[in-house]
């Protein structure tokens, strides 16, 4: 395993900076700086308003960033009251792993790949070798990205996108392009200096609201749990491929951490046993219309009003989202976002081990 160089005694954290790559999983507001829009009553918990995050709080990137002990990531597409000294968030909602081919992705996918991400990352890596001696911009050393942590948390909407059209089987035909595209943007990194990785697997979308209104299955497809046996086994077909291409990634550049993190494993015992957690409801979405057992209407989403059948709906917020897994049937609340990062914080679900305690005094995460 590759180690840090800086001396323990300099530094509370050996990392000094995360960039994270990613969709609405850990977008810190970088779909809506590019995008402008109200999004209540997103940030809700925690920010007390709108804050770029489709969650009702704090993202697990976020948590992440407070573990180490560095702020929230600054977007990088937010060109007001950014700070990049302790890295940046290339994440944006709707982001793909593949380039999007029109003759087969639905719309609302994000022109924001994970290709294009790359880009701004080289690019932020010539600015930061450019302006950084003249002290006019709020930027890290040149020196940082050997220091940092690179975190990926995408892939999901490559996988949901199409779903509904073309089946678990579709799917499948294009999953290894998208392991082997993660894989080879590791790589890209690493030769731009990069040497610690983290990369989360996906999480059991067979458990979330909103695919269980939208997606076509039968009554004996639903586990005991009220999940989708079918989506969630196709999900983990999906993350054994992607834990084998980080082990051969791992075996190119062995003088670099590649740590494959199993968030799946603590979002489906959130799923399935919510109770065990402090939280009550599993797949029941805290922010959207209908009640019932999802509380999930694909015709109205989460803080939106629109004219359904003669009247106005609106998709309102729970007054309790502590008690979720879900906040709008598709993204995490902040209280399972939290439990996750403490998860991955803890070091229990990395493969291979990895202890983050070694490079860092972990901070604890309110």
């Amino acid at each position: 395993m590759a180690m840090l160089v800086a001396p323990r005694s300099e530094a509370k954290c050996e990392f000094k900076a995360i960039f994270n790559f990613g969709d609405s999983n850990s977008d810190t507001g970088g779909f809506w700086a590019a995008f402008p829009a109200e999004n209540p009553p997103n940030g809700m918990t925690f920010f007390k308003k709108p804050a770029g995050r489709a969650t009702d709080g704090r993202l697990i990137i976020d948590f992440l960033a407070q573990g180490l002990g560095l702020p929230f990531l600054s977007p990088y597409l937010q060109s007001i009251g950014s700070d990049y000294r302790h890295g940046a968030n290339f994440a944006t909602l709707a982001s793909t792993v593949r380039l999007p081919h029109t003759s087969l992705f639905v719309t609302g996918v994000s022109p924001f790949s994970l290709a294009i991400q790359l880009n701004q990352m080289k690019q932020f890596k010539v600015k930061v070798d450019e302006l950084h001696s003249s002290g006019k911009a709020k930027l890290p050393s040149p020196d940082i990205f050997r220091k940092s942590l690179y975190t990926f948390y995408i892939g999901q909407n490559d996988f949901t996108g199409n779903l509904a059209y073309i089946g678990i089987s579709g799917v499948k035909q294009y999953l290894p392009e998208v392991v082997s595209q993660i894989a080879s943007t590791i790589k890209e990194i690493y030769a731009l200096g990069g040497r610690t990785f983290l990369v989360l697997n996906l999480a059991p979308i067979g458990c979330y609201p909103a695919f269980l209104v939208e997606l076509p299955h039968q009554s004996w497809d639903i586990d005991s749990f009220g999940c989708m046996i079918s989506y969630n086994n196709a999900v983990i077909e999906y993350n054994s491929m992607l834990k084998e291409a980080l082990r051969q990634t791992r075996n190119e550049i062995p003088d670099a951490n590649v740590i494959y993190a199993d968030i799946h494993s603590v979002m489906l015992d959130l799923f399935q046993h919510p109770t065990s957690h402090g939280l009550k409801y599993g797949t029941k979405a805290c922010c959207g219309y209908g009640g019932g057992a999802y509380n999930f209407n694909q015709q109205v989403f989460c803080g939106n009003t629109k004219w359904i059948n003669g009247q106005n709906l609106t998709a309102t917020a729970c007054n309790d989202p502590y008690n979720y897994v879900s906040w709008d049937g598709i993204h995490a609340t902040e209280a399972a976002n939290k439990i996750v990062a403490n998860a991955i914080l803890n070091g229990s679900y990395f493969d291979p081990p990895f202890s983050l305690h070694k490079f860092c005094d972990i901070q604890l995460i309110g």
